[in-house]
């Protein structure tokens, strides 16, 4: 059987880890520095992505959360460094805003394809007591690379996009990506939504990292979908329930 996870190298020092045999089709980062390794976002929970980390690196590994939603947190429990802005901690320690067996519906209604092995009784939404905090601005230092934390909410209250200077990568999550685009449930916001890609179009990005789909993202996408939002703001439409907005390549769900 295929194994779960795709591979694949972006640099000397920088993979992708991509779950294409679900509809999500989430994309994790493992960035090497010198002294340690990140790892941003840990996918489904369908496979354990740690397997993954260890054939590729003896570097300690931190792991770095976009949201906290479970697509992206599924393997957290795996490892025992790991942060999240204080906005989402609460749905790492226990206080996840979905019941158990909602989210095992969306990840089997969800699978395409799946690992030998898999129990969806055994699934179970990660509780991580021992997670720390992480704030705008903060930077991890994993020697000669930088990671910088851009604080981005709306698709999630502490939402958080990571910046690599140096090298111009903009690691997105879910804030952009060719797909829709959602902040039309009730932790989203799409006023903050709207602000968060505002911010993050003022960076130098060179090439952009997306939390799920097609990995071939311009950095001009940034600066589309900040208009479209600018246009629906200036329309009066950034409230819940206003509508869904196709651009094409990416839509907007509110």
């Amino acid at each position: 059987m295929r194994e779960w996870f795709d591979i694949k190298q972006i640099d000397d020092d920088t993979y992708v880890i991509s779950e294409y045999g679900h509809t999500e089709e989430t994309h994790c980062y493992l960035l090497q520095g010198s002294e340690r390794s990140v790892l941003i976002d840990t996918g489904i929970g369908i496979s354990d992505i740690r397997k993954i980390t260890d054939r590729i690196c003896t570097l300690p590994v931190t792991v770095l959360t976009t949201h906290a939603h479970w697509d992206h947190i599924g393997s957290h429990a795996s490892f025992e460094d790991i942060y999240v802005h204080a906005d989402d901690i609460g749905w790492l320690r226990g206080h996840f805003p979905l019941p158990l067996e909602a989210v095992r519906n969306m990840i089997v209604t969800g699978l395409t394809a799946e690992p030998e092995g898999f129990d969806r009784n055994a699934y179970h939404i990660p509780v991580i007591p021992y997670a720390q905090t992480m704030r705008d601005g903060d930077v991890f230092d994993l020697g000669n690379r930088k990671v910088r934390v851009i604080h981005t909410p709306g698709h999630s209250p502490g939402h958080c996009c990571f910046y690599e200077e140096d090298r111009g990568y903009l690691y997105t999550g879910d804030l952009v990506y060719k797909g829709r685009l959602d902040a039309n449930y009730p932790s989203t916001d799409p006023v903050q939504f709207c602000a968060s890609v505002k911010k993050v179009s003022e960076l130098n990005v060179t090439k952009v990292f997306p939390g799920h789909h097609d990995l071939d993202v311009p950095a001009s996408l940034i600066r589309k979908i900040r208009d479209a939002f600018a246009s629906l703001e200036d329309r009066g439409l950034l409230y819940q329930g206003s509508g869904l907005y196709d651009y094409g390549c990416f839509q907007i769900n509110i």
